[in-house]
């Protein structure tokens, strides 16, 4: 049976907002579901950002991420390795990847291009579910997790805003998609 990673990152960034260029990945969580959606397996590491190593009050009060969380950390060059060996014993079973919107998708390509990393992920199709589930369900514009979770009957299971916890809410909303 195929499967599908999603993938949701926390990133630096403050009140307003910064430019994707601005910020850096602080969480990695994934989470490898079948297409009903069911976990098989997942991946959370938190992440040092390089260029601004303090978390915004904004940041952490958003993330629940805590600056601790932070400081012990190993930066995105040592997490990232990590992230692929865990990967790549899924690679033959591994269908496609997705995330809610497209910034997930964007972040990584940024950072793996900025760091020299490699990616298994770069031959492999990326949906952007916040697209997929607003075209299935018809809708005028795209919703943000939550709004689509409640559309579907669902409420968020955990805390918001941290990257393991969101992953999985967004695998909840897979199967629907897939089936149309």
């Amino acid at each position: 049976m195929p499967h599908w990673l999603v993938i949701d990152l926390e990133a630096t960034t403050d009140e307003g907002g910064w430019p994707v260029t601005e910020m850096e990945i602080i969480e990695i969580g994934a989470t490898l579901v079948d297409r009903t959606g069911r976990e098989l397996d997942h991946f959370q590491r938190f992440v040092r950002p390089s260029r601004r190593p303090l978390l915004t009050p904004f940041c952490r009060a958003l993330t629940h991420i805590s600056q601790a969380n932070i400081d012990s950390a190993q930066s995105l060059v040592e997490v990232w390795p990590l992230f692929e060996r865990w990967l790549a014993q899924h690679h033959s079973r591994l269908e496609g990847w997705a995330s809610w919107g497209d910034y997930d998708r964007k972040q990584l390509l940024q950072e793996w291009q900025g760091q020299q990393l490699e990616s298994f992920l770069s031959q492999v199709p990326h949906m952007n579910l916040k697209q997929r589930f607003a075209k299935a369900r018809r809708l005028e514009r795209p919703l943000g997790l939550n709004g689509a979770l409640q559309l579907a009957g669902l409420q968020f299971n955990g805390q918001q805003h941290r990257a393991l916890e969101d992953a999985r809410n967004t695998a909840r909303l897979l199967p629907l998609v897939l089936d149309r």
